[in-house]
């Protein structure tokens, strides 16, 4: 195993796999492979709430059907909320991070949209979080640029304050934020590099605010196509999205394989080991930035 590359795939457990969740799969297996690296997985279920009853053990499952083979145990996010909670104690102990009082409804009424969702103006910086039960804790954020290289979409940048104001890091429910847990999680395993669905593109810059904020590493990042229903909508497990067939894994990888713009895999094939030796010689993420790029001339023109 080459030291030098962890990567990982990290599934919440609020459905089946869908495949959508299999071409993000594929697309960080292969590319561990391919760079005879170390791939972990990990299910990301702080959120209980929204945890759906047996859906941790059909991912597990669908995925040894699919013959991933993940290196060292199963990670649990649910298993590390004290280190949630000290990274969160290690921000608000610098001011780097604060209480806030502030409902939904209240900071709809008051803020202006950014980039995703409604800009935090800030309104709970000076409190001094006196007299109230349950508070959120966000981030303190800066007007300074905050990018990130990503081996697929090239540079992916965001001025913080102004973009996406303050952030949840910890919520007024008692849960650990995504945004924070995903950032602990990734040092914990010691996460070289992250591919992942495009959709958490725009969490990218939060996410490395938090890293350096916090002195970890940043892993090198890659954002995939997103695959959508006939209605041009990003497929979702929570949505009940149609799961993908374990009954024809070979299938399913081949559809997988070729959204993401791979060769064809021509070699015979009659098992799902036959065709992860074959992906991981032949894998080539350049063929995204390609697709990409190609998308983007055609709509410039």
């Amino acid at each position: 195993m080459n030291s030098q590359y962890i990567g990982r795939f990290a599934p919440s457990p609020t459905g089946e796999l869908h495949l959508g969740s299999l071409v993000a799969a594929v697309a960080s297996y292969a590319d561990a492979k391919h760079h005879s690296g170390s791939w972990l997985l990990r299910i990301d279920d702080i959120d209980q709430p929204r945890k759906a009853d047996g859906s941790s053990e059909s991912i597990i499952t669908t995925l040894n059907a699919f013959g991933f083979k993940w290196d060292g145990p199963i990670r649990w996010q649910s298993q590390r909320e004290g280190s949630y909670r000290k990274a969160v104690a290690s921000l608000r102990e610098r001011s780097l991070a604060y209480p806030c009082r502030c409902s939904r409804r209240q900071i709809e009424k008051m803020a202006q949209p950014g980039v995703e969702g409604m800009i935090y103006p800030g309104t709970c910086r000076q409190w001094d979080g006196e007299g109230a039960s349950q508070v959120s804790i966000r981030m303190l954020t800066t007007s300074t640029q905050t990018s990130v290289p990503d081996r697929i979409l090239g540079r992916i940048s965001h001025n913080l304050k102004e973009d996406i104001g303050d952030f949840v890091i910890f919520r007024a429910d008692g849960v650990t934020a995504y945004q924070l847990a995903v950032v602990v999680d990734d040092y914990l395993d010691n996460i070289t590099h992250v591919v992942r669905g495009a959709d958490l593109t725009l969490s990218t810059p939060r996410q490395v605010y938090l890293q350096r904020q916090l002195g970890y590493p940043t892993p090198q990042y890659a954002h995939i196509p997103l695959v959508h229903d006939h209605k041009g909508e990003k497929i979702s497990k929570s949505d009940g999205a149609n799961p993908i067939d374990a009954a024809q894994p070979l299938l399913a990888l081949h559809v997988a394989w070729g959204f993401l713009k791979q060769r064809p895999l021509t070699e015979p094939m009659a098992s799902v080991d036959d065709f992860w030796n074959a992906a991981a010689k032949a894998w080539r993420i350049e063929a995204l930035q390609d697709a990409i790029a190609e998308r983007s001339n055609i709509n410039s023109s």
